[in-house]
């Protein structure tokens, strides 16, 4: 594995024991608020491989419910998280998963409330560093480090150029970008990381285009 700074091996500023197992996870949580838009009423959290072992000694449980709670991986409020998220009416759930996935320390979130289902699977790769790789049953590619948008569409011709001509329009760089699809002519996901943070009216023109569902912004 190649590290960009001693940042990537020591790990970001955390309430401990564990950068891949507390950081990371609170990490995981937070992107999964930041995609539901808001605080949910339920959440269920999913634990595979070293997570489902391990996570009450290295504070992944209360990690994870913290990040869904909105706080950073420094909040002091995370030891807590378990209790603080039962005082505001969020009902949390555990199920350790004896599967067999490509990456030990996994997890799948799902979140509701009473108009919203969503789902995501999210690995923590270590120093603090995370990947979202499934939403709502797309494939992606999500680390949550840089700015982006998740633009939900039909999958009919000409879209994804009406998207990136848009943010060229408005001088933004695309560093990175992915389009997944569930059938040929169904629905899709274009995941579009870029180099500055998005402004709602760029927001809202992308969302005014032709066979755009939904757009999400994810910043830095």
């Amino acid at each position: 594995m190649k590290y960009r700074s001693a940042f990537d091996i020591i790990g970001p500023v955390m309430i401990g024991p564990s950068s891949s197992h507390t950081a990371g996870a609170a990490r995981i949580g937070r992107v999964a608020r930041t995609l539901f838009g808001r605080q949910p009423t339920k959440a269920e959290i999913y634990l595979y491989g070293s997570f489902a072992k391990t996570y009450k000694g290295h504070g992944t449980d209360v990690a994870i419910v913290g990040g869904i709670l909105d706080y950073d991986t420094f909040d002091e409020r995370i030891p807590g998280s378990l209790q603080l998220a039962e005082q505001l009416g969020m009902e949390i759930v555990f199920s350790v998963e004896e599967a067999v996935v490509d990456h030990p320390n996994t997890v799948r979130i799902k979140l509701f409330d009473d108009d919203k289902e969503m789902e995501l699977v999210g690995i923590s790769i270590g120093g603090g560093s995370i990947e979202i790789i499934e939403l709502n049953s797309f494939a992606l590619k999500l680390t949550g480090e840089h700015p982006a948008i998740l633009v939900v569409h039909n999958d009919q011709f000409g879209v994804i150029s009406k998207v990136t001509y848009l943010l060229a329009q408005h001088e933004i760089n695309i560093g990175h970008m992915e389009v997944s699809r569930k059938e040929k002519g169904k629905m899709a996901l274009m995941v579009i990381e870029v180099d500055q943070n998005i402004d709602q009216n760029l927001m809202e023109e992308i969302a005014q285009l032709p066979h755009i569902t939904q757009v999400i912004k994810m910043v830095d």
